[in-house]
């Protein structure tokens, strides 16, 4: 295998990190629905350590505007509450005697449109990483035919791959944008 081919499949395996990384990044964004992905940066104060709140209770989503935590530790059920209360995620909990009970608010048209807002630049930044990547691809190919590593040809086929590569993954990002968008925008 050469050089350029080597380069081509770094750049392939980066450009599938990035997807999934945006991926990642998205499912903690909120839409109408509950999702257990909400309360990923909620830390619970457990006997002096700041844990995750799924480390100290079992999550569940029962209904679709409803996130259940169910703590291991029953004394846990205040402190689950005011971590969620702190954690400015606009959820209101509510504990019965042994679990607390998340209600999801519906969103309003104008937040909607606001985290799409926020989506959308969020993917402009993956778009750009990207090409960041893209960029290094081209530079290492240019050093490999500089160094007589590889032909000209090899090179300019080469390109074309990171050009391919690029574009498939710009595709991809613009993909999951729209899926997110729809998700976010449903009522």
């Amino acid at each position: 295998m050469s050089v350029a081919d080597d380069v081509v499949k770094e750049l392939h395996a980066t450009i599938t990190k990035t997807l999934e990384a945006f991926k990642g990044e998205l499912a903690t964004v909120r839409t109408g629905r509950a999702s257990l992905h909400m309360l990923d940066g909620v830390r619970v104060d457990y006997y002096g350590t700041a844990t995750p709140l799924n480390q100290v209770a079992t999550l569940s989503v029962p209904e679709p505007r409803m996130i259940v935590a169910k703590p291991w530790e029953k004394n846990l059920i205040p402190v689950i509450e005011k971590a969620i209360r702190d954690a400015n995620l606009g959820f209101n909990p509510m504990s019965d005697k042994d679990m607390v009970r998340i209600p999801v608010p519906a969103l309003t048209e104008e937040r909607r449109r606001e985290i799409v807002k926020q989506v959308k630049h969020k993917g402009e930044e993956f778009k750009v990483s990207i090409r960041n990547e893209r960029r290094d691809a081209k530079e290492l190919l240019d050093a490999a035919e500089k160094d007589g590593d590889c032909s000209a040809d090899e090179v300019k086929k080469a390109q074309e791959k990171v050009q391919k590569e690029t574009d498939d993954g710009v595709k991809g990002i613009d993909l999951i944008l729209a899926a997110k968008e729809k998700d976010v925008m449903q009522v």
